[in-house]
């Protein structure tokens, strides 16, 4: 052996200089527990969806966007809101001045959302809405939209992300207090499985933990205990896990690692597998975990941006690697700005070739019987297990949040890599070696501040023409409901076809629960 120094992952798991046998591994993919993949012939018989996330300005504009990603060969949309729709303020509340359409799409209404998804027949394709706190509402427009459109309801299909949990973790825009901020999950759990059963009602998010800072071991046993945390609410309110848990999804970080992230993405199938079957759940499709990926958002450097386009490929080959059900690759430009079209072309294309040149779709679970990647799967669900274990010994993810453990065990990750950049004992091409003079301007995308007046004038006319009565009294159910146990979906779909406004929604429901201030 050399005398190398220690070789450490950023989750501190020490690799061996060599590895030499495996763990026996007689698993296929597509049974229990699932190491090797959801599907027996996985690419070989369908495609990873190709979604890229985007969403800015004003609904037309994004609309413009979605038909100009579609044209390029998406087949899944994912939309990004604006901050005031992500914690509930309409866009001509004081609380959303100089943040209207910068970081998303707003949406105010169920305009708003018919705007966004014009000449798009909602039946056709499978959008995912990356929104937590007002989850609950933008469903509510989606539904009523897909019922203006015709569409059997029974037959649309699309994801929220509806993970406040990890809202109060590591990301901050929560609005309610935890336990009426569940009581709002169970009860769009409830209510898909029965009207709208092939929506994913929860997309349970590594994603924002690891921008948060965490490491990936991190990223995979807080997002299980949080998905631990939600089927057990689930059953305490009755629902049956094998129904429920079939609708559940995942979304994972990928970092540049490649090895440790597709260990990451094994190890949490295998974990989620046995996590579901302990609490009850029989059928397969219950057991299964389902997850899109993004590339991570957080390795993008802002010096040297054409890099990025190298660090999303291997982040996307590794997500591939381990099994992936849908996938967002990052502009390259985005450390600068929402990424510009040809930013997003690219990206996609990074996709479509790791699809159809690469030879990494042509068999599944290519990286099976590696010495190495096998060993490192293990150790990854190991190492999440220990964590995962003293969550269930504090009372679960919601205890676990409370006491700040989460958040503390997250910033002490964050601090450590970032010390190890300063130090550089962590090497950023382009930031800390490698680094040279910017000779280029990247060109960067800018959203008119304008936005802000456009949206008010928009919802001065809604509010005129609409019958205000009748929102009034929508309001007035929703208010009842929520003092109740009653399920609070078909009040607020009711509201939104009358056009009640996300902020009107949102602030009935701060009137009766108030609001979370951490």
């Amino acid at each position: 052996m050399s005398d190398n120094k220690e070789i450490k992952t950023d989750a501190g798991i020490v690799i061996n200089e060599l590895y030499t046998q495996a763990p026996p591994m007689n698993e296929k993919p597509g049974h229990f527990p699932y190491t090797r993949g959801v599907h027996t012939a996985m690419y070989r018989d369908k495609m990873w969806t190709m979604r890229q996330y985007a969403g800015f300005s004003t609904a037309e504009e994004s609309n413009k966007r979605y038909h100009f990603l579609l044209g390029q060969g998406v087949n899944g949309l994912s939309v990004a809101f604006d901050l005031p729709t992500q914690i509930g303020y309409d866009s001509d509340h004081a609380m959303s001045e100089g943040e209207v359409g910068k970081v998303g799409v707003a949406i105010d209404s169920l305009e708003d959302m018919e705007l966004l998804f014009k000449d798009i027949q909602l039946k056709d394709i499978s959008t995912s809405m990356t929104i937590n706190a007002t989850a609950f509402i933008l469903l509510a427009f989606y539904i009523a939209l897909a019922k203006k459109q015709g569409a059997d309801l029974k037959k649309i299909s699309g994801t929220i992300q509806n993970d406040i949990l990890k809202e109060y973790a590591a990301r901050g825009t929560y609005i309610y207090p935890p336990t009426q901020s569940m009581r709002l999950i169970t009860d769009i759990f409830e209510y898909c499985s029965k009207e709208v059963p092939k929506w994913n009602t929860i997309s349970i998010s590594g994603y924002h933990i690891r921008e948060a800072g965490s490491n990936a071991v991190q990223e995979l046993a807080f997002t299980l205990a949080n998905g631990k945390a939600y089927l057990q609410a689930a059953i305490t309110k009755g629902l049956d896990i094998n129904v429920f848990a079939q609708r559940l999804s995942f979304f994972f970080n990928a970092h540049n690692n490649i090895f440790e992230e597709v260990a990451k993405f094994r190890a949490a199938r295998r974990m989620w597998a046995h996590i579901t079957q302990s609490l009850g759940a029989t059928d397969p499709k219950a057991q299964m975990l389902r997850f899109h990926t993004q590339t991570g958002g957080s390795t993008l450097t802002a010096p040297q941006p054409k890099n990025n386009i190298v660090r999303v490929t291997l982040q996307a080959l590794s997500a591939v690697l381990g099994g992936t059900q849908s996938l967002h690759t990052n502009g390259y430009d985005e450390a600068l700005s929402l990424p510009t079209e040809e930013a997003a072309s690219i990206a996609l294309r990074t996709q479509q070739i790791i699809a159809f040149e690469s030879g990494a779709t042509d068999t599944v679970d290519p990286l099976a019987g590696s010495f190495y990647v096998e060993n490192l799967t293990n150790e990854v669900e190991s190492a999440a297990q220990k964590l995962l274990d003293r969550i269930d010994a504090m009372g679960g993810a919601v205890k676990a949040i409370e006491q700040h453990f989460i958040q503390d065990e997250i910033a002490r990750s964050a601090y450590a890599y970032n010390k190890a950049i300063e130090d550089n004992s962590k090497v950023i091409v382009g930031v800390n070696k490698f680094a040279s003079p910017e000779t280029s301007k990247t060109p960067v995308f800018r959203i008119d501040d304008s936005i802000r007046q456009v949206q008010s004038l928009k919802l001065k006319a809604l509010r005129e023409k609409r019958n205000n009565e009748q929102a009034s009294a929508c309001l007035a159910a929703i208010k009842t409901a929520a003092m109740t146990t009653d399920n609070l979906m078909p009040h607020v779909i009711a509201a939104v076809e009358s056009l009640c406004t996300l902020g009107e929604i949102s602030d009935t429901l701060r009137n009766v629960w108030g609001e979370y201030k951490g």
